[in-house]
């Protein structure tokens, strides 16, 4: 294997290597401005909870963000559980368009996200959410 990871593998074996023009488009119209809310028909992989929280986050409108604590509390979760929330929203596999990158911290701090913190905040810069940095 020469650097691809096993989903990459896996797409390219069943014949979906370059087959997704619809999302590559939606991609460059939202990193142009052009596009607020992605439109694409999203698989269901992941549990019943991962499921619900990706929907949860699915919701969260362009330019804004929420907390685990809130989006826990939309879904019915216990406080004590809201690191559950986060570790859903960790095993999003569609970074971007599954917008998990608007969940914050309850004190403003950018947590974790799987594309790297530094990646959440240029996202949430470029969605007007927080102010660029100059550095």
């Amino acid at each position: 294997m020469t650097g691809r990871t096993a989903q990459q593998t896996r797409s390219h074996e069943h014949g979906h290597g370059d087959a997704f023009p619809e999302a590559t488009a939606q991609l460059a119209a939202y990193f142009a401005g052009r596009l607020t809310r992605f439109d694409l028909r999203l698989g269901a992989d992941g549990t019943g909870f991962q499921r619900r929280v990706w929907q949860a986050a699915d919701a969260i409108p362009y330019g804004t963000t929420t907390t685990y604590g809130t989006l826990g509390a939309q879904l019915g979760v216990a406080r004590a559980d809201t690191p559950a929330v986060g570790a859903a929203l960790g095993a999003n596999p569609l970074l971007i368009v599954r917008p998990c990158h608007r969940v914050i911290g309850a004190d403003g701090s950018m947590r974790g996200y799987a594309g790297g913190v530094r990646r959440k905040v240029r996202l949430l810069a470029h969605e007007g959410a927080l102010q660029p940095t100059l550095v």
